[in-house]
């Protein structure tokens, strides 16, 4: 992981609509933003960060790049991000939601082959807070501090980052994996990142109904983690058998293949709790949790 104000970063998609907008907003807050991507607009200047046609003319210009910021429409996502890869960037966050199930199948085998992290897509991306900014996340609601928030949704995470900051509780990083069927990295992934990195001192989890990488995640927790980690669980009050919104986030909670309660809050909740770990009822509850974990010894 390579989240600080000094790495490289390129926008793909930065004259499209929300790329415009964030640019400026993710340079004002300390990015290195060096270069921005957008097809038929090489040769431009945005918010003086230079536009080229192609990553890999980009990067002969300006020098390696460490992370892609992708903006670009869903049916060019794909393309955007193995365009990053061909040209040696392996940190990739997917600001696009509903990118076709199968084109992230095909982006997830080569990122694998070539050791690359995507986060996304249907991501607010990262944030670093008094650092580095990759993606939307309004910064007005973080501080750094030793919290490691990670989440599967957008909004949520940032609500959840203002208690904390509310309280007193800085972050050291918040991220959300993302909200569409097919994501790049995983719960796992992000606990084994926090629990080896020398700022964060407890883990935030957030999850919601539907699927079970939450369930997954307690296993991994009571396995392999360390760090004190607390848990809160989005829609608990979400009737069964329907198919929710959440702007496309939540899933249904019935999942077939896996019988009729993996998926639900319940299911999720009760499997953090066989694995020891706290459970927040409501977001407003999650500092003073934080502020009990941080009292206990490191190792459990």
């Amino acid at each position: 992981m390579n989240f600080r104000s000094d790495s490289r970063v390129l926008l793909q998609g930065i004259v499209e609509p929300l790329g415009a907008i964030y640019a400026p907003l993710m340079k004002a807050y300390g990015t290195n933003l060096v270069a921005g991507v957008s097809p038929g607009h090489g040769g431009q200047t945005l918010h003086r960060i230079p536009v080229f046609d192609l990553v890999e003319t980009a990067v002969a210009t300006v020098g390696a790049i460490d992370t892609s910021v992708i903006f670009v429409p869903p049916y060019a996502a794909l393309d955007a991000a193995l365009e990053a890869i061909a040209a040696g960037i392996h940190q990739i966050v997917l600001i696009t939601d509903g990118i076709p199930p199968l084109d992230m199948v095909a982006l997830l085998r080569q990122a694998e082959a070539t050791e690359t992290l995507v986060v996304g897509p249907n991501s607010p991306g990262i944030i670093v807070p008094g650092q580095i900014l990759l993606g939307i996340h309004p910064v007005e609601f973080y501080t750094p501090g030793p919290v490691g928030l990670i989440s599967r949704s957008g909004t949520l995470t940032y609500e959840i980052a203002l208690e904390l900051t509310q309280a007193g509780f800085g972050q050291s990083i918040g991220v959300s994996i993302g909200g569409d069927a097919i994501v790049g990295s995983s719960f796992p992934q992000w606990l084994q990142i926090l629990d080896e990195d020398d700022n964060t001192e407890v883990i935030v989890l957030v999850g919601e109904i539907g699927g079970d990488s939450e369930e997954a995640a307690a296993h991994y927790i009571a396995e392999a983690i360390d760090k004190p980690v607390i848990a809160y669980v989005a829609g608990r009050t979400a009737p069964k058998g329907r198919r929710m919104g959440h702007a496309g986030a939540i899933i249904d909670s019935q999942i077939a293949e896996l019988g009729t309660e993996i998926g639900t809050a319940d299911s999720k909740i009760n499997a953090f709790e066989r694995a020891k770990i706290p459970v927040a009822r409501r977001p407003s509850q999650i500092p003073d949790l934080v502020k009990k974990a941080l009292k206990l010894p490191m190792k459990r």
